[in-house]
């Protein structure tokens, strides 16, 4: 048996839609300063993605299809459940808040990142590559 669904864009999603789609998706939900630095952590010294993602912007949904072919972790930041931590995020790296943004943190530091139509799947993987030499 087959469903249909209505054509959805990120105005007309239910609000826990994005969240659940994380589940087939190598996203890691990130809700507050705590769990990002867990996740900062858990990647040893290695370079660590950030997805800044809003669920309520075409633009952030395009993005969030990009950074699903991503083959290794990503820790989402959902803007309207963590604010507070989106401006920690802003603060810690000297960052302008944008949505949506990725970025790679190695040993603490920035060392990559992008934002709205620039967040592609394969310049994200070339960038951690690099981050990595």
């Amino acid at each position: 048996m087959s469903t249909t669904f209505p054509a959805l864009n990120c105005r007309n999603l239910p609000r826990r839609f994005m969240i659940d789609e994380i589940m087939d998706a190598p996203f890691k939900e990130i809700a507050d300063v705590q769990s990002l630095d867990e996740f900062l952590s858990s990647a040893n010294g290695s370079a660590a993605i950030l997805f800044k993602h809003s669920n309520t912007c075409g633009v952030s949904a395009r993005a969030y299809r990009e950074m699903a072919h991503v083959n290794q972790p990503v820790g989402i930041v959902i803007v309207q459940h963590a604010r507070p931590l989106s401006d920690e995020i802003e603060k810690r790296w000297s960052l302008a808040h944008e949505t949506p943004q990725v970025l790679i943190v190695r040993a603490g530091k920035l060392v990559w990142n992008a934002s709205h139509f620039n967040v592609k799947a394969a310049e994200v993987e070339a960038a951690v590559a690099s981050a990595e030499l």
